[in-house]
C-alpha cells in the first residue's frame, strides 16, 4: 500500500438488550441519504482513552449511559489502499442503562435500534469488517480476538 494518508482509531460498544439483540446506529455520514449501520462508536479524540471514547460515543449516538465496560470484545484492523487509510477499531462489551434518545452532535445518526442476528446480517452484510467479528463474538462469546482485513469488502482473518 502507498504511504498512509491517515490512521483512524475507533472505539465502539456492543450493547445487548434482554433478548440478546444488538444495538446498531444508522449513520448518514455524508448527509446524502446513504445509510450505513454500525455499532455505536466513533473516533477516539486526542487525550482520550478508547474506554472513555466508547462511553462518550454511546451517550452521544444513543442517549444511553454506559455503567460498566465488561471486556474488550474484539479488535478489527482494516487497510484501505484506495483511500490510503488504516482503521483500528476496538469493540467493547458494555453494560448500559436508560432509554434510546440519540443526541449526536455531528448530526450523522438517523436511527438507533436493537436488531436480532438475522437483521444484523441484512444491515451489515456487505461490510465484512463490521459483520464477521460481531457475529463471531455473538456466536462464541469469546472476547479478545483480532480480525485483520485488506479492504472493506473482502473476507478477513481472525487471530
Amino acid at each position: 500500500m502507498a504511504e498512509l494518508r491517515r490512521e483512524i482509531l475507533v472505539a465502539a460498544g456492543v450493547l445487548l438488550d434482554r433478548s440478546g439483540r444488538v444495538l446498531l446506529v444508522a449513520n448518514d455520514w455524508g448527509r446524502r441519504g446513504r445509510i450505513r449501520y454500525t455499532l455505536p462508536g466513533g473516533m477516539v479524540e486526542p487525550g482520550e482513552t478508547a474506554a472513555e471514547a466508547v462511553v462518550r460515543e454511546v451517550r452521544e449516538e444513543t442517549g444511553l449511559s454506559v455503567v460498566g465496560i465488561e471486556h474488550l470484545a474484539y479488535v478489527v484492523q482494516v487497510e484501505d489502499p484506495r483511500r490510503r487509510e488504516r482503521t483500528l477499531a476496538m469493540a467493547f462489551r458494555v453494560r448500559w442503562e436508560g432509554l434510546l434518545n440519540p443526541h449526536d452532535p455531528d448530526g450523522h445518526i438517523v436511527e438507533a435500534r436493537f436488531f436480532d442476528q438475522e437483521a444484523l446480517r441484512e444491515r451489515l452484510g456487505s461490510h465484512l469488517p463490521l459483520l464477521e467479528p460481531l457475529l463471531y463474538y455473538l456466536e462464541t462469546g469469546e472476547p479478545g480476538h483480532y480480525h485483520a482485513y485488506r479492504s472493506w469488502s473482502e473476507p478477513g482473518r481472525r487471530y
